[in-house]
C-alpha cells in the first residue's frame, strides 16, 4: 500500500479500543546514504496541545481518515534525534534535481515494504512556475541531504492549509526557527494574523521582526485589536511607535486606546470590537451578528446594547442580551426588551483577579466594561482572562508536566 504523506496531515489517530487521542501532524524518516529512507513513526498531536511519537511498529493499520495502533502511547513529548528528518516540516518545499534538471519537493509516498516496515518510495515533484507535477523514484532525486537557505512554503502550507490556527501555531513552534520563519513569510496577512495570536510571545516577536515594518504593521491590522496591543506591549517602545505609525488610522486607533491601560487590569485584556447593537435593532438583527464565522464563541454567546454610537467607546451603555435569550424570543422582538437587568458592568481598572471572581460569580462567557462616562469600551471574555492567568510558557509547561 502507498501513501502520500500530505494526506496524512490531521488524520485522526485511534487507540485499540477506537478511541481518539489526535491527530498526525508528521511523519519522522531516516535518512540513509544510497537507500531509500525508513518511516520511524508519526508526530501525533495530543492535547493540550502537546506532540508525541508513535512509532511505526505500533501502528495496526491506515486507512481513509484514520490511523489505528496498539499497546500504549508514549506521552513524552517528541524531541526529533539527529538523525532523523521531518517529512512535512522540513522535506516539502526543497530544491532537488531530477537528472540535471531542478525540481521542487510537494509530497512524498511510503509504503510498507515488509510487514511494520514502511519506506519512502516516491517523490512527487514540480518545476518552475507552471508546477507542472511528476512523481517519480525515490533513487532517481538528489539533493536531499542538502540544508538550504531559502527552501520556500508552498508544500507545507498546502499541507496544513486545513488546520484550525492553533493547531498552525503549534505546528509552526515545533519546526526548527529557519522553516518557521519561511513559513510565515509565505503566508497571507490575515492568516499568519491568526496564527501569531495563538503563538507565544517569543515566537510573535521572532516573526515580527524579520517581516519589513510595513508588511508587520499589515499583519497587526488584521490582528484582534487586544492580541495587537498584547504583542507591541512586549516589543521595545521605539518599535511599537514605528509599527503604529505605519497602520491606517481607523485600524491603529482601538490599539492605542488598549495601549493606555496597565496590561493586568480589565482594560489591558478586553476586546474593543464586541457585538454592539442599539436598542431599537431586533433580535433577528443580533442573530445575524453572532453568526458571523470570525467571532469566538465568548463573543457570539451576547450582544451589548448602547445609544449610538455603536462602536467603542460608544454612547451609554443600555445593558446586555444573551444568546440563549435571543433564541427564545419572536425574530421581530426589540433589543431593548429583552436586556437582562442583572448584569453590572466592570470598569477598566478592574484587577484580573476581580475579573476573573465576576466571571465565575455570574457564570459568564464575557463581561462589558464601561468607563466613567457610562460608555462601553470593551468586553472581557473568558480566553482573555485564561490567557493572562496562565504563564507564558505553559505550551512547555503543559509538556513537562506529562
Amino acid at each position: 500500500m502507498q501513501i502520500f504523506v500530505a494526506r496524512l496531515a490531521g488524520t485522526p489517530v485511534f487507540d485499540p479500543v477506537g478511541d481518539q487521542i489526535g491527530r498526525v501532524r508528521d511523519v519522522v524518516v531516516g535518512l540513509r546514504l544510497g537507500r531509500r529512507p525508513n518511516v520511524h513513526g508519526f508526530v501525533v498531536e495530543v492535547q493540550p496541545r502537546r506532540r508525541v511519537f508513535l512509532p511505526i511498529t505500533r501502528v495496526r493499520r491506515i486507512e481513509a481518515g484514520a490511523v489505528i495502533f496498539t499497546g500504549k502511547l508514549d506521552m513524552r513529548r517528541f524531541e526529533p534525534r539527529a538523525t532523523e528528518t521531518l517529512v512535512i516540516g522540513e522535506m516539502f518545499d526543497l530544491s532537488v534535481r531530477l537528472g540535471d534538471q531542478p525540481m521542487t519537493v510537494y509530497d512524498v509516498a511510503m509504503e510498507e515494504v515488509r510487514p511494520s516496515t514502511w519506506e519512502i518510495t516516491k517523490v512527487a515533484l514540480y518545476k518552475g512556475r507552471r508546477r507542472e507535477p511528476r512523481i517519480v523514484n525515490w533513487n532517481e532525486v538528489s539533493g536531499f541531504d542538502t540544508l538550504q537557505k531559502d527552501q520556500g512554503a508552498a508544500g507545507l502550507i498546502a499541507a496544513f492549509e486545513s488546520l484550525r490556527a492553533a493547531d498552525m501555531a503549534s505546528a509552526l513552534h515545533d519546526l526548527p526557527s529557519k522553516r518557521r520563519i519561511e513559513i510565515a513569510r509565505a503566508l497571507n496577512d490575515t492568516r499568519l494574523a491568526d496564527v501569531l495570536e495563538e503563538l507565544p510571545p517569543d515566537d510573535q516577536i521572532g516573526i515580527l521582526g524579520t517581516l519589513d515594518p510595513e508588511r508587520a504593521a499589515d499583519v497587526l491590522e488584521e490582528m484582534g485589536p487586544d492580541d495587537a496591543a498584547d504583542l507591541l506591549h512586549d516589543l521595545p517602545a521605539d518599535q511599537a511607535a514605528r509599527l503604529l505609525a505605519l497602520m491606517e488610522p481607523d485600524e491603529a486607533a482601538p490599539v492605542r486606546r488598549l495601549l493606555t491601560y496597565p496590561e493586568t487590569s480589565a482594560g489591558g485584556v478586553m476586546t474593543s470590537e464586541p457585538v454592539i447593537l442599539p436598542p431599537s435593532a431586533t433580535v433577528a438583527e443580533a442573530l445575524a451578528h453572532i453568526r458571523h464565522e470570525d467571532l469566538t464563541p465568548a463573543l457570539a454567546a451576547q450582544v451589548y446594547v448602547t445609544r449610538p454610537p455603536n462602536e467603542t467607546p460608544t454612547g451609554v451603555y443600555l445593558g446586555v442580551s444573551h444568546f440563549q435569550r435571543l433564541l427564545r424570543e419572536p425574530p421581530s422582538t426589540l433589543l431593548g426588551r429583552v436586556l437582562d437587568p442583572s448584569i453590572d458592568p466592570i470598569r477598566p481598572d478592574f484587577t484580573l483577579r476581580e475579573v476573573t471572581y465576576y466571571l465565575a460569580n455570574y457564570n459568564l462567557m464575557a463581561a462589558p466594561v464601561v468607563d466613567e462616562l457610562g460608555r462601553l469600551v470593551g468586553a472581557v471574555t473568558v480566553d482573555d482572562v485564561l490567557d493572562h492567568l496562565l504563564p507564558e510558557d505553559w505550551r512547555e509547561r503543559a509538556d513537562l508536566d506529562h
